[in-house]
């Protein structure tokens, strides 16, 4: 019997997402001083097909493509808890990262959040690092309700309790691996 090798996967160019848009119905901030330097908690940040092993929160990632600079095409899937139920959110993503800002960015091209912008920024301050992920948006294409629903239930309620779990977590894996490095 022959066995033949599948064919290496392809890696395309970079995705080039514009700068983040600007006037959006919805705009959502999270931000934490990481006490770890920018490339640790950068490094955690861009890695995102591991996230599930540092958030119990997400349920996995998948590449579909990818890129040269790390970034391609992505989904996620994710629990936004309520109490001790959970509820199921999924989306798909082009990712973009920018080695020498440093910074990530994404835009959603699947799922109920399609046209979402979203930036990872990390800038180093007070022996730490700030990590700040701003997501902008229009809101879905539902008739008079779409951006309502963006600005006062899916960005307050779910966009922020996935992000702000998903930069907590990630926040004390780079800690905790700068700690352990320092001995600590």
């Amino acid at each position: 019997m022959h066995h033949v090798t599948p064919p290496a996967p392809s890696v395309r160019d970079p995705y080039a997402l514009p700068e983040m848009p600007r006037g959006r119905a919805m705009t959502t901030v999270d931000e934490r001083l990481v006490r770890a330097s920018a490339p640790t908690i950068f490094a955690f940040a861009r890695d995102v097909e591991r996230w599930p092993a540092h958030l119990p929160h997400y349920r996995w990632v998948r590449f579909h493509e990818r890129a040269r600079d790390g970034g391609g095409v992505v989904e996620m899937a994710a629990w936004r808890p309520f109490g001790p139920l959970g509820w199921p959110t999924w989306w798909v993503s082009e990712m973009a990262v920018h080695e020498r800002t440093p910074a990530i960015r994404f835009r959603h091209v699947r799922g109920i959040t399609t046209g979402m912008d979203v930036e990872w920024t990390f800038t180093p301050q007070g022996g730490g690092t700030l990590v700040r992920i701003v997501h902008v948006w229009n809101g879905p294409a539902w008739p008079v309700i779409g951006v309502l629903a963006a600005a006062m239930v899916i960005g307050p309620v779910f966009v922020h309790g996935i992000a702000s779990r998903t930069l907590r977590g990630l926040a004390i894996a780079a800690e905790r691996m700068e700690g352990s490095a320092r001995g600590g």
